[in-house]
């Protein structure tokens, strides 16, 4: 489809190079939908709800998302950087639950307090990032860079960090139950204690 109309409700539709304009209102239902190459920068989207929907290449950067929702959608190589993920409908939060994001930007996000277990963030850009108080148990993490995100009263359980990179996290103000890590990057855990560590020097081994 070439346009996407307001107050709508639209099913098994793809829809591809579509543009909303910034400021932008749209009030509308989507399921099954598949948005290829689509621009949606700065729109606004007012109590929206995209169920098994997917966006591939598309770009939702600064985009306001009030009241919608994301249910089981997914996220392939696409921007979404700026986003308020708060201000969206996370009401019976198990159902309205995102299925991810794989190879996406989604830097200066915010995910504050919200239930996000389970869900997938692989091979994405996600800098500066606020995921304090979140519930990240189980989160895949795969390839994902976390340069300066934010990590505070947050729920770690059983993630999977082990392929991540440039993490920050307090061991001592976060959940890491089972958490997975690997060398070298786990290291990053100790500086955050008030300890001293001190290089092996082998020199004279």
């Amino acid at each position: 489809m070439n346009s996407i109309n307001d107050a709508e409700e639209y099913f098994d539709q793809i829809f591809k190079n579509i543009l909303v304009g910034q400021g932008e209102t749209l009030t509308t239902e989507f399921t099954d939908c598949i948005f290829v190459k689509c621009s949606f920068e700065s729109a606004k989207f007012s109590n929206c709800r995209f169920i098994d929907c997917t966006f591939q290449e598309c770009d939702l950067s600064l985009a306001e998302i009030t009241g919608s929702s994301f249910p089981s959608t997914r996220f392939e190589k696409s921007k979404l950087i700026g986003i308020n993920w708060t201000q969206g409908n996370w009401s019976r939060s198990k159902l309205n639950k995102l299925d991810g994001f794989f190879d996406c930007m989604i830097n200066h996000s915010t995910f504050i307090g919200l239930d996000l277990s389970s869900i997938q963030i692989k091979n994405c850009i996600a800098n500066e990032v606020d995921f304090r108080e979140a519930d990240l148990s189980k989160v895949n993490f795969e390839g994902t860079d976390l340069d300066k995100s934010l990590f505070s009263h947050t729920n770690l359980t059983e993630a999977d960090l082990s392929r991540a990179r440039n993490y920050q996290i307090d061991a001592g103000t976060n959940i890491l139950t089972q958490a997975k890590f690997s060398l070298p990057e786990a290291i990053g855990l100790l500086y955050s204690m008030d300890i001293v560590i001190e290089e092996q020097d082998n020199s004279n081994l």
